[in-house]
């Protein structure tokens, strides 16, 4: 089976600082796959290395198309969203504005009312706030609101960055659920990096564990929420 993301010899800096040391990993289509380990690791720089928002250097190959040298916004229209840490949401635009924002490098119009109708059959709440501001929405909502609109790109591969930060469990429990929905009937393969290691385990099929920029483990994510040396060492629960 050919990856759809594959990254090689992955190294990225901020100014002469290394952050990331020679990562290697793939993604398969269709799959869920998280990035765990402590903060200051890696995790987030190997997502903006993806998007090239980090200087960096290495191969990364989406749909076996170099990503090496694009633009982030090129990046983008291949197909691979990115939901950073902090949800991003424009805050003085109403829900539906933001929604509408996420399909604006889109052609296919006509399509693009029956896609925000998807995003509200998913994330029901945000249609009973289309009119209202983002920026009053509470943080799960926010966060709901930045998974839809990266959604609203059509995207084969949508990175996600600490969708459970700041949120209460219920909260979190709930938009994980949204999530393997997501991957399931949408198709959309999912690459998150999160801190709370055993719920990201049980979205997950395959887990990569870093540690000071390095891979140190990896494997099926079920094995590895079952092995407890593993969880101690570098899990924290």
């Amino acid at each position: 089976m050919t990856a759809m993301l594959s990254i090689a010899n992955l190294r990225a800096y901020y100014g002469q600082v290394q952050a990331l040391h020679g990562l290697e990993f793939s993604l398969n289509e269709g799959s869920v796959t998280t990035l765990l380990g402590a903060n200051g690791a890696g995790k987030t720089t190997t997502l903006r290395a993806i998007c090239n928002m980090v200087r960096s250097t290495g191969d990364i190959h989406f749909d076996g198309k170099p990503l090496t040298g694009q633009t982030t916004e090129n990046i983008v229209r291949l197909g691979i969203a990115h939901v950073p840490q902090g949800r991003g949401t424009f805050t003085t635009m109403t829900v539906e504005e933001n929604l509408q924002l996420g399909a604006i490098s889109r052609k296919d119009t006509r399509q693009i009312a029956g896609d925000i109708e998807r995003m509200y059959a998913h994330f029901p709440v945000l249609k009973q706030r289309h009119t209202q501001q983002a920026g009053t929405l509470s943080g799960g909502e926010q966060q709901m609101l930045a998974v839809a609109r990266a959604l609203m790109l059509r995207p084969r591969l949508m990175l996600l960055d600490e969708p459970s930060f700041g949120l209460a469990p219920l909260i979190v429990r709930d938009l994980f659920k949204i999530l393997g929905k997501i991957n399931r009937e949408d198709k959309v393969t999912i690459l998150v990096v999160e801190q709370n290691a055993q719920l990201a385990l049980e979205l997950a099929e395959t887990a990569f564990v870093i540690e000071t920029g390095r891979i140190v483990m990896s494997g099926n994510a079920a094995e590895i929420a079952n092995n407890e040396d593993i969880r101690k060492s570098y899990l924290g629960y």
